[in-house]
Formats: structure tokens, C-alpha cells, sequence
């Protein structure tokens, strides 16, 4: 049998680059996923959390909008996270006043960023993301944080449908285990955006034109 890679060859794969206007996307890093005795908890995001804070700075050295996305229900028993959370009541955690819904310390908004506060797995459902990016000329989402297999894979298929160049950081992405983790970055490379390292995402920071 052939590998994924000669599969796929000549038929998926092709590169779509930064366009001018990029903007930053933290997804969902929150302590839930850091804290070991979480059942949330994934190493792959612990790693992925360490990695981001040099991104995020060379974003905002340059210019580049930084926005973060939380998840967070606000509806006595999180039905405003509708079937999702009966499928996964683990996501229950994430009400005001539980540490493991809070950001991650290494990777806080700073005052001022835009913080979207979301109920399911993509950034853009549901949510202003999409006006507010086509809004300020936005023609590039980049995206960081977790988890890689669920709310990494949903944005970035819901921003290539929003019409947005869609990169993700696969440095700054992580997964509570390697094999989804590695399936989903193949298949968003292959087919929604593109899949670069870190220092890649900064070189292209530093030659983009700021909203």
C-alpha cells in the first residue's frame, strides 16, 4: 500500500501562503489542558503553550493582532453548549470561577487584545470572529493552540470557509496524543491551509503590511 504522502501527491498538497494582512489566533489555550490532574490534560499542549510566547511576541512587535479565543458557558448546566457537551461532559469544566477554564499564564491576552469567548469547537461558529477580521482587512488567519484534532482542525476549516488564508503554527499546536495530533496537521496541510514551523509564521510576521 502506498504511504499517505505518494497518496496523496499531485492531488492535494498545494501551498496557499500569507497574504498581506495576518492576524494571530491563540485557540483555547486554557490551564485545563496544562494541569496534570485535569481530565483534560494533554502533554502536547503543555509543550505547545511553551512554544507560543516567542510567537506571540513577534507578532506584537510587529503589529500583527493578536486575538485569543476561551471556551465558556454561561447557561446553568452548560446548555449553551448544546449536544457537544453531551457528547464530551468533560468540557463542563469550562464555567467562570474554575481554574482549569482559565488562559494559561505564558500565553495571556495583554490588555487591549480581543478575548472571543466561544461554546463549541471552532473559533467561528457561533461567534464576531469572521466580521471583525474582514472588518479590519484581515485576508490571513494564523493559528495557535490546541486542542489539534478538535478545535485547531474546526477553525482552521471554518476560516478557509470564511475566505481566509489559513495557516497553522505546528509548533505551537499540540494534542493530548500524537498519533490525532499528527493525522490532523496531514490533513489541514493537505487540503485547508498550510502547515509551517515558528520561525516561518515570524519571518512572514516581519513582511506583512499592519491593518
Amino acid at each position: 500500500m502506498q504511504s499517505a504522502e505518494a497518496n496523496y501527491k499531485g492531488v492535494w498538497g498545494n501551498r496557499i501562503g500569507f497574504g498581506q494582512r495576518p492576524a494571530l489566533l491563540v485557540i483555547d489555550f486554557l490551564k485545563g489542558y496544562t494541569i496534570e490532574d485535569s481530565p483534560l490534560y494533554a502533554p502536547g499542549v503543555v509543550d505547545a503553550v511553551a512554544r507560543t510566547p516567542h510567537l506571540i511576541e513577534a507578532a506584537r512587535r510587529t503589529g500583527i493582532p493578536v486575538i485569543h479565543t476561551r471556551i465558556l458557558y454561561l447557561a446553568e448546566n452548560c446548555a449553551d453548549g448544546g449536544i457537544w457537551v453531551q457528547k464530551a461532559p468533560v468540557m463542563k469544566a469550562m464555567v467562570e470561577g474554575n481554574e482549569l477554564a482559565e488562559f494559561c499564564d505564558e500565553v495571556a491576552p495583554a490588555a487591549g487584545e480581543l478575548v472571543i469567548v466561544k461554546q463549541y469547537a471552532s473559533a467561528f461558529f457561533g461567534t464576531s470572529l469572521a466580521p471583525h477580521l474582514h472588518a479590519q482587512g484581515i485576508d490571513t488567519v494564523v493559528l495557535a493552540g490546541c486542542s489539534t484534532s478538535g478545535c485547531i482542525r474546526a477553525s482552521a476549516v471554518d476560516a478557509v470557509q470564511h475566505g481566509f488564508r489559513t495557516i497553522v503554527v505546528g509548533d505551537c499546536v499540540g494534542d493530548r496524543h500524537p498519533d490525532p495530533h499528527n493525522a490532523n496537521l496531514f490533513d489541514i496541510d493537505s487540503k485547508y491551509g498550510d502547515v509551517v514551523s515558528r520561525e516561518e509564521a515570524i519571518t512572514a510576521f516581519g513582511g506583512a503590511s499592519c491593518p
